[in-house]
């Protein structure tokens, strides 16, 4: 498995100026990012949406900054200088690049995971999968244990934390439960796995933690 890459924080639209007669063009365009209200030009706000595209090659773990600058330069209206402008992105923490199979408690001790959309629960026929998605439709579905964690992993100051809490079993056995055969690392490549399609579907954001 290869690195993917996904946007990070959420749009707050664009930006007008309080001029008249109306100025049709943006001043800028604004993302919230931790504690920040970041601002973008147009074209970077542009490559940073290009980022949310296309959940079903997020959901195949197909999309990567090669394949995102590619797809930028090849686009009907193409950016020549995309890869500088996704670096640029990186940098500033408003895209995020993370090995779904390797180390993830560097990237995922800097963030939490906000849930977006509704939870729909399971069905009948699959109540091993959880819905996500906006009024009665399921965008994506996902295991009981990456609900648990898009559901609640904001209450934890990070969303490494969220996972190694949710792995400890220790009371659960305690009070005669069976142990649930998770630890932090194997947690946090479940919600890995589906993170991309999760947040290029708009049901969840990976947001910087605020430093207290």
């Amino acid at each position: 498995m290869s690195t993917v890459i996904v946007p990070a924080g959420l749009s707050m639209g664009p930006r007008y100026r309080y001029v008249r007669p109306p100025d049709p063009t943006p001043e800028c365009y604004e993302v919230h990012l931790g504690d920040d209200l970041v601002e973008l030009t147009e074209t970077e706000a542009a490559v940073w949406a290009a980022a949310f595209l296309y959940p079903d090659r997020h959901a195949k773990l197909s999309v990567n900054r090669e394949s995102l600058v590619r797809m930028l330069e090849t686009a009907p209206k193409p950016e020549p200088q995309a890869a500088r402008y996704v670096d640029d992105l990186i940098a500033r923490g408003l895209l995020v690049e993370f090995d779904p199979a390797g180390d993830l408690r560097p990237v995922f001790s800097r963030h939490k995971l906000l849930p977006l959309a509704q939870g729909l629960g399971s069905t009948p026929d699959a109540p091993h999968q959880h819905r996500i998605g906006i009024g009665d439709q399921p965008l994506v579905a996902v295991s009981n244990d990456v609900y648990a964690q898009w559901s609640f992993s904001f209450l934890h100051p990070d969303l490494w934390t969220a996972c190694a809490f949710y792995a400890d079993d220790s009371e659960h056995v305690a009070a005669g439960g069976e142990p649930l055969n998770l630890s932090a690392e194997s947690l946090a490549r479940e919600v890995a796995e589906v993170l991309p399609m999760m947040i290029s579907a708009g049901c969840a954001a990976l947001d910087p933690i605020v430093p207290s």
